[in-house]
């Protein structure tokens, strides 16, 4: 929001729906730090600490809508789970279009559009995809067999 002074309050309720209140805590400078090793006292921030900081700066701008490309493909699954719930809890009277290969994120979606070279092969919810047994039903079987025994 740069044509207005910062709101702190939204401030730390977006870093709360990233869980970047804790690893803000623990930088030396605390929100004073500059996320740049390249400035004298700046650090270098993980590439899922850079992710939880680009989260958070959307959730700060509150747009109605949210567009985001793999946004926890660099953090822990306790993290994404948490961040997800506050993207499904926040966003549900705005758009949020979340790119994903994690088929733990988008099943809650509300409406799944299936790619394929460039075109849309499917679309529907979670459950419409898995009866009509078509790709995103293979894809998803696929990727759930990586968690049985």
């Amino acid at each position: 929001k740069p044509a207005s002074a910062p709101d702190k309050q939204d401030i730390a309720r977006a870093a709360d729906q990233t869980d970047l209140t804790d690893m803000v805590n623990r930088f030396p400078y605390g929100w004073d730090t500059v996320l740049n090793s390249s400035f004298e006292k700046g650090i270098e921030p993980s590439g899922g600490q850079w992710q939880r900081v680009a989260l958070a700066r959307a959730f700060y701008r509150n747009a109605s809508v949210l567009i985001l490309d793999e946004p926890t493909s660099a953090i822990d699954a306790k993290a994404e789970y948490d961040i997800f719930n506050n993207i499904f809890a926040h966003y549900n009277d705005k758009t949020a279009l979340i790119v994903s290969h994690r088929f733990s994120t988008v099943r809650r979606a509300h409406r799944i559009i299936v790619l394929d070279q460039s075109n849309i092969i499917e679309q529907g919810t979670h459950s419409q995809l898995m009866k009509k047994r078509g790709l995103y039903h293979e894809l998803f079987t696929k990727q759930a067999e990586g968690y049985k025994d």
